[in-house]
């Protein structure tokens, strides 16, 4: 292993020891005349820059008996592995992640020779994507038993702040229905106001779904449709939705275009229509965030609303609907109103 610090003279006669850098070739004075000292000092200073070196030498060859290519295995390569086992949208979102130029000084580096330094200034250098797929990665690292130990302990992982999220308002979705003139893309957004699935969800929706004996639409949403034993919600609809519909195709999907263009897609072209509009600060899941809030706003049973969007955590579908602004009515208008529920008495147990 070659030394990087070596023993120099300076000086008219040779009696100035100094310390020289073989790596950066800069010289550092050791303060000292005694040839005895300054030797010492540079070994030192060479020993202590070994040691780490060698250490990480023996600890690989430990590992390799285990997995021979830990020693060669890259960030590259543990990407290349996440992104194989993902489908879809899902792997679709991982190839973009890889095209993240924060994660660039990152791609060539060994697993088992990176620093949890390295990990926080590629952080630093991205933005939220950037913190949540590194977070996955390393993760997968770690479960793969790639990474003997995680380089950043957990609490340590900088917090995921995403951008304020909104609903759009009546006022913004009727200028942008208004201005539309695709016939398709007209009714999409008509049926994401009263609706609110995800963009997913409806451009995939099929005639078969409706069933107008009980105007009602079945459907199960294309993110959770991997689930076993899932039973998919029937949302009643009412004239408005009727007549949108009696717009579209009676056979097959409802949004023949719409529906073999990528979310990407889809949502550039609802962007590009809101930026035309002066409309800033929402998308196309804004109608999910709009729908929850005027459910809340309307009185609309929680568990019903959270059927209707497919929420199956309570905590997810509040946040959705976080931003509803809710009148509470007068207990004593309540009272009149509400019909009381028949009060049944039960036999008092002799030992109770």
């Amino acid at each position: 292993m070659k030394t990087r610090y070596r023993l120099t003279r300076r000086g008219s006669r040779g009696d100035t020891f100094y310390c020289k850098d073989t790596l950066t070739g800069k010289r550092t004075s050791l303060a000292t005349n005694d040839e005895d000292a300054a030797e010492q000092i540079v070994l030192a200073k060479n020993q202590a820059e070994r040691q780490p070196i060698l250490n990480l030498q023996i600890a690989r060859a430990y590992l390799m008996g285990a997995d021979k290519a830990i020693g060669t295995r890259t960030w590259r390569d543990a990407v290349t592995a996440l992104t194989e086992t993902k489908l879809g949208s899902n792997k679709d979102r991982w190839i973009t992640a890889q095209k993240d130029k924060a994660f660039a000084p990152l791609w060539s580096r060994a697993l088992v020779e990176t620093q949890g330094e390295e990990l926080l200034k590629v952080m630093r250098a991205g933005c939220v994507s950037t913190n949540t797929h590194l977070r996955r990665l390393h993760n997968f690292c770690v479960d793969m038993n790639w990474l003997p130990w995680p380089l950043v302990p957990k609490r340590q992982w900088p917090a995921i702040r995403h951008k304020e999220k909104r609903a759009i308002t009546w006022e913004e979705h009727a200028r942008i229905v208004e201005r539309e003139g695709n016939a398709e893309r007209k009714a999409f957004y008509q049926l994401a106001w009263y609706l609110g699935p995800s963009q997913g969800d409806l451009a995939n929706l099929h005639a078969e779904d409706i069933d107008w004996a009980s105007h009602t639409i079945t459907y199960v949403r294309m993110k959770t449709k991997w689930r076993e034993n899932q039973t998919p919600p029937q949302v009643k609809f009412g004239q408005s939705v009727a007549e949108i519909l009696r717009t579209l195709p009676k056979a097959g999907p409802l949004f023949p275009y719409l529906r073999g263009r990528k979310p990407g897609y889809r949502a550039n072209e609802f962007r590009e229509r809101c930026l035309g509009l002066g409309i800033h600060g929402v998308s196309l899941h804004s109608y999910r965030y709009a729908w929850a809030e005027r459910a809340k706003t309307a009185g609309y049973p929680e568990r019903f609303a959270q059927l209707a969007l497919g929420h199956n955590s309570k905590a997810v579908h509040r946040a959705y609907a976080r931003k509803a602004r809710v009148t509470l009515p007068a207990l004593e208008d309540y009272e009149k109103n509400e019909t009381p529920a028949a009060v049944i008495t039960l036999p008092v147990s002799a030992t109770a």
